[in-house]
C-alpha cells in the first residue's frame, strides 16, 4: 500500500451498544480494509480497570484517559507519521504493550470520547455522534444482557443507572460538535409501545459545513411528512413515516430526515431511495444494494441501517473530495 498523501481523519463518537461496531462493518464495504484504520479510544485508558474499581473512578471519566497522547498520536498520524499506540486489553482490563499503527488513507477514531478534547476535535475532517434514548438503550441493554448473558433484571438497570450521570456529563455534550447525529427513539406509530422493537430513527445533519451537502427528500428547504406505504412499499403494522425538515440544534441549523417505522420487504428501499437527493451514492440504487448486502446487521429493517448507509457516503464523499481520489481506486493501489 502506498504511503497516504493526505490522511482522513473520521470520528465515531456514542456509548457502548448504541451501533458504532456495526457503522463500523458498513464503512468498511464503502473503503475496503486496506485504505482504514480504526483505532479505539479505549486504547487511551490511563487507569486500568483494577484501578478504576478501586478510585471508582468510570472508563466515561475524562480523568480515566490519557487526552494529551491521544491527542499527540492522532496528530502524528495524520501528519503522515507512525506512532506507537498503547492497547487497552478488553480480556484482563490491564494496559497491553504498545502496537505500531502506520498512517493509512483513512483513520476512523472511535469510542467514547472522540468530540471531547477540543485539539482532538479540530483534527476530524468529518464526525457522527450515535444517540440511543434511554427508554431504547434499556430496552436493547435489557434484551442483550438478560437474554444472552443471564442477567438480573434488576442488575442491568442498576448497572445502566450507575453510568448514567457520568454519560451526562461527559458523553452526551459531544453530540453538539458531530457533522451528523443519528437519533434512536420510540416510535411515534404506538401508544405506550414498551417492546422498542419499532424505532423512530433521524438524521441530523449540520447545514454550512465545507463540502458536505445534507442530504433531503423531495424538495431541499420544504417540511416534508410522507406516508410511502402502498403499492410501492409494504408495510405491515404499524406502518411507516417519514419527515423531512430544518431545525435548530444546539444553536446551529440543521436538516433532519427521519423514518418511523420499518421495511418488510428490503428491495423495495430503492423506492425510498429514489425520493431522496445528495444521497452521494454513484449509482442509482447504491444504498440499497448496501443494505441488502447485509441484511442481517442490526437495524437493517428501520432507519438505523438506512441512515448509516448515508453517513458513510457522505463520509466517503468528503473522503475524495479532500484526497481528489476515487475510494474504490484507492482501495486498489
Amino acid at each position: 500500500m502506498t504511503k497516504p498523501e493526505r490522511v482522513v481523519l473520521i470520528g465515531v463518537a456514542g456509548d457502548s451498544g448504541c451501533g458504532k461496531s456495526t457503522f463500523l462493518r458498513r464503512l468498511i464495504d464503502l473503503f475496503g480494509e486496506d485504505l482504514m484504520t480504526v483505532i479505539c479510544l479505549d486504547d487511551y485508558h490511563s487507569l486500568d480497570r483494577k484501578q478504576r474499581k478501586e478510585t471508582g473512578i468510570t472508563a466515561l471519566d475524562p480523568r480515566a484517559n490519557n487526552f494529551d497522547l491521544m491527542y499527540e498520536q492522532i496528530k502524528a498520524l495524520k501528519e503522515g507519521q507512525a506512532i506507537d499506540k498503547p492497547i487497552y486489553n478488553h480480556e484482563t482490563g490491564l494496559i497491553d504493550p504498545a502496537e505500531r499503527i502506520e498512517p493509512n488513507h483513512i483513520i476512523v477514531v472511535e469510542g467514547l470520547h472522540p468530540l471531547y478534547d477540543e485539539r482532538v476535535r479540530a483534527l476530524l475532517d468529518f464526525s457522527v455522534y450515535f444517540d440511543i434514548s434511554d427508554e431504547v438503550k434499556i430496552a436493547w441493554k435489557i434484551q442483550r444482557d438478560m437474554a444472552e448473558r443471564g442477567h438480573r433484571y434488576e442488575d442491568v438497570l442498576a448497572q445502566i443507572n450507575s453510568r448514567k450521570p457520568d454519560f451526562d456529563k461527559f458523553i452526551e455534550p459531544q453530540r453538539e460538535f458531530a457533522d451528523v447525529v443519528l437519533q434512536v427513539l420510540p416510535t411515534n406509530l404506538i401508544n405506550n409501545d414498551t417492546e422498542r422493537k419499532v424505532l423512530r430513527v433521524r438524521m441530523l445533519q449540520r447545514e454550512g459545513k465545507e463540502g458536505f451537502n445534507p442530504a433531503y427528500l423531495f424538495d431541499e428547504g420544504s417540511t416534508i411528512q410522507w406516508t410511502p406505504c402502498g403499492r410501492k412499499l409494504t408495510c405491515s403494522y404499524p406502518g411507516m413515516q417519514m419527515y423531512y425538515g430544518s431545525d435548530v440544534y444546539y444553536g446551529r441549523y440543521v436538516s433532519v430526515l427521519e423514518v418511523d417505522g420499518q421495511f418488510d420487504n428490503l428491495e423495495e428501499i430503492i423506492y425510498i431511495e429514489n425520493h431522496l437527493s445528495n444521497t452521494s451514492t454513484k449509482y442509482i440504487g447504491e444504498m440499497t444494494h448496501l443494505l441488502l448486502q447485509h441484511r442481517e446487521y442490526p437495524g437493517s429493517n428501520n432507519g438505523t441501517g438506512l441512515f448509516q448507509v448515508l453517513t458513510g457516503l457522505k463520509m466517503r464523499s468528503v473522503y475524495e473530495r479532500l484526497t481528489a481520489k476515487e475510494a474504490k481506486l484507492a482501495v486498489q493501489v
